[in-house]
């Protein structure tokens, strides 16, 4: 497994990770197969998103924090994110993704992200390798 960490800027932030991972993939030495990505937090997510277009990141974090606003007269949550927590639920923990010539399989526009919904923080994004044999 390889680790490494993401310094995000804003309280929700998408954060590009593609070129950490495939990092991760090289250090991993694999070849074929696939690797897990996964955030061992409960208020940040991974997920795989258009990379070209920085409006895509903007509009998904838009939209989120309209479905679940910050600070909902419902939450009971002492700390006050309970929105943080319910958006790492909806984007999930982590990506499963594929990997071929020792590089990452994605799409022509895809890339990897930590989004962050409680920051700024120091994040931790884990790398492990998925292997037929």
């Amino acid at each position: 497994m390889e680790r490494f960490e993401v310094r995000t800027r804003s309280r929700n932030q998408m954060v590009k990770i593609t070129a950490q991972v495939e990092a991760a993939v090289r250090a991993l030495g694999l070849a074929e197969g696939a690797v897990l990505v996964y955030s061992p937090h409960t208020t940040a997510g991974i997920v795989v998103q258009e990379g070209a277009d920085p409006d895509v990141a903007h509009d998904l974090l838009a939209r989120l924090a309209e479905l679940v606003p910050h600070r909902h007269p419902a939450d009971r949550h002492a700390e006050g994110n309970s929105d943080a927590h319910l958006k790492t639920a909806l984007v999930g923990h982590a990506q499963l993704l594929p990997v071929s010539g020792g590089r990452l399989a994605l799409g022509t526009w895809q890339q990897v992200f930590l989004a962050e919904f409680d920051g700024p923080r120091m994040r931790q994004v884990w790398v492990v390798a998925v292997t037929g044999s």
